[in-house]
């Protein structure tokens, strides 16, 4: 397959599957104000995969649309994360999993912003603002959280420690990423400053930084845990039941 597809298609992939795990959240938030805060994230995150699936479908030339690549792709053919498809858990782990994952993203989309491709480089540029909103987000929740009352430090070190063995992935650099130099962003880059970001953040709410000694890996791949396929039988049921509808 073309570099620059799978390229796109693993972050367009990302997004898509981070905005439908962030979906589930809405009406089931601790309070109303976090339904309207998580459902903005959930949208910019679809936002950011329309765009990215769409520059995809155009890569690949079969004729396929951005709907195509996320309706009708069976589990083995996406490419995400497997810390995007993790089940939210309570509170806790979802703002760890925003954490992580966020901010990973924000240095991502901060370099993709210098790619060669013009393309990536304009959906990067109004990506990182947006990105930069959950990072907050996600650290103003781990600070209260994990710097509350015991049972919310409990709550929120046991999101964090349960999350962390998934994190290496986000760095795994390979030969797609080697060969799109100058266009795609080497991830193996990012992970100090990364590191730094996120242990102060834990640091600050009095919890502390998770060690694992195993890291699961895959996803890029096509590799995945079981919860992509439920996830994938609920976001595609409506288009795979009315293949073609229109609305």
């Amino acid at each position: 397959m073309n570099d620059l597809f799978v390229y796109t298609l693993r972050l367009g992939d990302d997004a898509l599957i981070a905005a439908q795990r962030t979906a589930e959240w809405i009406a089931a938030a601790p309070q109303l104000e976090e339904d309207v805060a998580l459902g903005n994230i959930g949208l910019d995150q679809l936002g950011q995969a329309r765009s990215l699936l769409q520059y995809a479908a155009e890569l690949e030339g079969a004729g396929r649309t951005e709907d195509d690549l996320a309706y009708f792709r069976d589990e083995r053919d996406f490419l995400n994360l497997q810390l995007c498809e993790l089940p939210n858990g309570d509170f806790g782990h979802a703002m760890a999993r925003l954490l992580y994952f966020a901010t990973y993203q924000h240095l991502l989309y901060e370099e993709l912003r210098a790619s060669a491709d013009e393309t990536l480089a304009g959906v990067a540029g109004k990506a990182v603002k947006e990105v930069a909103y959950h990072v907050d987000h996600a650290t103003q929740w781990v600070l209260r959280l994990g710097d509350g009352t015991e049972e919310s430090h409990r709550r929120m070190q046991a999101g964090l420690d349960s999350l962390w063995p998934y994190t290496a992935e986000l760095f795994a650099a390979d030969d797609v990423v080697r060969r799109l130099a100058g266009v795609a962003v080497d991830p193996s880059t990012l992970e100090e400053e990364w590191l730094r970001r996120v242990t102060q953040v834990i640091d600050d709410s009095t919890c502390t930084r998770p060690t694992a000694a195993y890291q699961h890996s895959g996803g890029r791949e096509g590799r995945h845990t079981e919860h992509l396929g439920y996830l994938l039988a609920e976001l595609q049921h409506v288009a795979r039941s009315h293949p073609g509808a229109t609305w």
